[in-house]
């Protein structure tokens, strides 16, 4: 699978802990989902500079996941230190989408494609996501979203 060239993007390291894996040795594929939510919030803090735990808790925002896409290529591993590339491939008027990419040196292992909507916490309705968000997320806009 291809993914659109993007003008940058978000890099994490993820570390793969013997809790992870199951008795054939590779990462069970629930803990990949906690993998992604984990980047997520690195994301969040790193990229956007807001603490996600924050956004939640003091402003009220959140960014509940509404469709899930992964596709698994290579197994994950204990003592793996994969690489995690984190793209924007749809930044709508409350919608995010965010490309996931997780590599072992060259070799792609796990690319998500997951979208979120911006809500108010305590209604669960969707508003425009804030302009400061939305500058943050075109930095790592893909040039050839799809």
């Amino acid at each position: 699978m291809s993914t659109p060239k993007a003008a940058g993007s978000f890099q994490t390291m993820l570390k793969v802990k013997f809790g992870d894996v199951d008795p054939a040795g590779i990462v069970y594929f629930p803990r990949i989902y906690e993998y992604l939510h984990d980047v997520f919030e690195e994301v969040w803090e790193d990229h956007v500079g807001q603490r996600y735990y924050h956004l939640l808790l003091e402003q009220k925002i959140g960014f509940p996941l509404v469709h899930s896409d992964v596709d698994f290529s290579s197994p994950l591993r204990f003592g793996d230190r994969a690489t995690v590339k984190v793209t924007c491939f749809q930044l709508g008027t409350s919608s995010l989408g965010l490309r996931y990419r997780i590599l072992m040196d060259d070799r792609l292992c796990v690319e998500a494609r997951q979208t979120t909507v911006c809500v108010h916490v305590d209604t669960m309705e969707t508003f425009p996501m804030p302009e400061s968000f939305r500058a943050s997320f075109q930095k790592i806009l893909e040039e050839d979203p799809q």
